[in-house]
């Protein structure tokens, strides 16, 4: 079993609010004393909360029920009910919480420590005392407290790095991250090797880094469901940038890339708008005239020639990566 999990569905319950007190006040010399009830805790919250330390949500994959505690019945002598704990779920950054009913969108975490109340808990409900007044002195009643609140969640997750991989099976992609970062994905030599997506930290001049996600590879059609593209093309969403792979054998490496573009747009037009790299692989198998037909054929397009073998473009590569990220 993989160990990245990217989507959970959980059914929460927050905690229902504690009932006020419709206690008298009855002491040996105060046989009719007024009314002292308190008022009822507040139900628990259910909180999601946004953790650095994760990077998939399996730790909720078998946590399907989520409940809150109640809120405590108010007391005697105008005490209040104690508060129902709260239930903090922990998530990785990048995580987007929707309606797991309407799949209406609630709300994302991007931060560390970030907290978004998902549920409100229900409020303690008043204790008599509240409802004295000088013409009713003996309210025999309190509120009760508010009901729990029920709804199936979706938790989401899309990752968060700097850069994205994006092309074809078997493009090598995995293997580029295996040599520009300390990542080690499965690598082989056949489509689908890589089933999860891969992130790696790419060291860069002067102790500088930044983050590349080998996303697994897409197949013309993901965007309508077909192959296991479309269940991660979401994770492209969060990239800053997109590195476009393409293996430099490829018969046409412009109408490639402008498949694996088409792809994107049919997901999400808005992925158009992120800074885009051409990264043409596998450079070290073609010689240098079918290299100038390439760039010839590529114009105005930014890419760049690597080999993940011979190393061949790759400083380069991350110079280019690196400016585009700081402007």
């Amino acid at each position: 079993m993989s160990n990245f999990v990217d989507y959970v569905k959980i059914f929460c319950r927050s905690g229902k609010g504690g009932a006020g007190s419709a206690h008298l006040r009855r002491e040996k010399f105060v046989p009719k004393g007024g009314p002292d009830g308190g008022n009822g805790g507040r139900g628990g919250h259910i909180i999601i909360k946004g953790n650095r330390n994760y990077w998939t949500l399996i730790h909720l994959k078998f946590q399907r029920h989520v409940f809150a505690e109640d809120g405590k019945q108010g007391g005697k002598q105008c005490s209040s009910g104690a508060n129902g704990n709260d239930k903090i779920i922990e998530v990785p950054l990048g995580t987007i919480a929707k309606n797991g009913d309407t799949d209406q969108f609630l709300f994302e975490i991007t931060e560390d420590g970030e907290e978004k109340i998902l549920i409100e808990g229900g409020r303690g409900g008043l204790g008599n005392v509240n409802f004295k007044s000088s013409t009713f002195q003996t309210p025999r009643f309190a509120q009760p407290g508010e009901p729990s609140i029920e709804i199936s969640v979706v938790l989401e997750l899309k990752i968060l790095a700097d850069v994205g991989l994006v092309g074809f099976p078997n493009a090598g992609k995995s293997t580029l991250l295996s040599v520009v970062s300390a990542a080690k994905p499965k690598i082989a030599d056949y489509p689908f090797t890589t089933l999860v997506p891969n992130i790696g930290i790419v060291e860069y001049r002067n102790h500088k880094s930044f983050v590349m996600a080998d996303i697994p590879g897409i197949i013309e059609g993901a965007a309508e469901g077909k192959g296991i593209g479309l269940r991660f093309l979401r994770h492209i969403e969060r990239n800053s940038i997109l590195l476009f792979l393409v293996p430099a054998d490829s018969k046409n490496i412009k109408n490639e890339y402008n498949i694996l573009l088409n792809e994107l747009k049919k997901f999400n037009p808005e992925l158009l708008d992120k800074r885009r790299i051409i990264a043409i692989s596998k450079s070290d198998i073609v010689d240098k005239e079918l290299k100038d037909e390439i760039t010839n054929e590529m114009q105005d397009l930014p890419f760049q020639f690597i080999s993940s073998i011979t190393g061949e473009g790759i400083t380069s590569l991350k110079d280019l990566i690196w400016n585009y990220l700081q402007n």
